[in-house]
């Protein structure tokens, strides 16, 4: 499904679409121009490796000409050991050049409304709360959860989808959902 965005009330300056899988070389090219090298590196990615996105929630901006501007995705998470199920975001990057168009908070929108319609409970990330406030996310139920590996405790923010969800939850993080094929993996290294 297409999902056009108007920015200041003239035609659609780009189209959110579901990522395919002919979008992994732009989007991971905008991702390292976006984020840098160290990107590979984080907590979050310790998650993601060797996994699939969540079934139909990994989502690109296209612009104009049909070019990767943006990406997001969300990825199958478990709270703790044996815990509730969860969703994790990230990354979420728009091209450098298109910085403060909109395409970032569009995403988001888009992304948060996808995975409350697909029946998900609640979204976490780790990122800038004064960025991330304006759509509901917040550290206030995060306290007694944890990443795995090295991460700033302040930055693990999240947005119920689900009243409650969130409740009582506790423990590190742990990688969940679709495993990536082994040709898959070669591809994505």
């Amino acid at each position: 499904m297409e999902v056009p965005v108007e920015i200041g009330g003239h035609a659609p300056a780009f189209v959110m679409v579901a990522e395919t899988a002919a979008d992994v070389a732009a989007r991971e090219a905008l991702l390292d121009r976006a984020m840098g090298p160290k990107r590979r590196k984080k907590s979050s990615e310790k998650l993601r490796r060797g996994r699939r996105p969540s079934e139909g929630l990994a989502f690109v901006a296209r612009d104009a000409s049909g070019g990767v501007a943006g990406t997001v995705r969300l990825w199958d998470v478990r709270l703790g050991e044996g815990g509730a199920a969860a969703l994790l975001l990230g990354p979420l990057a728009v091209d450098p050049s298109l910085k403060n168009a909109g395409i970032g908070s569009a995403l988001m929108r888009h992304a948060i409304a996808e995975a409350a319609r697909l029946g998900h409970a609640a979204i976490l990330l780790v990122g800038d709360a004064p960025y991330y406030a304006r759509f509901g996310f917040s550290a206030g139920k995060t306290g007694s959860l944890a990443m795995p590996g090295p991460y700033e405790r302040h930055r693990l923010l999240a947005l119920e989808l689900v009243e409650g969800a969130l409740d009582g939850v506790h423990g590190t993080l742990k990688a969940a959902g679709r495993k990536l094929k082994a040709q898959q993996l070669i591809s994505a290294a």
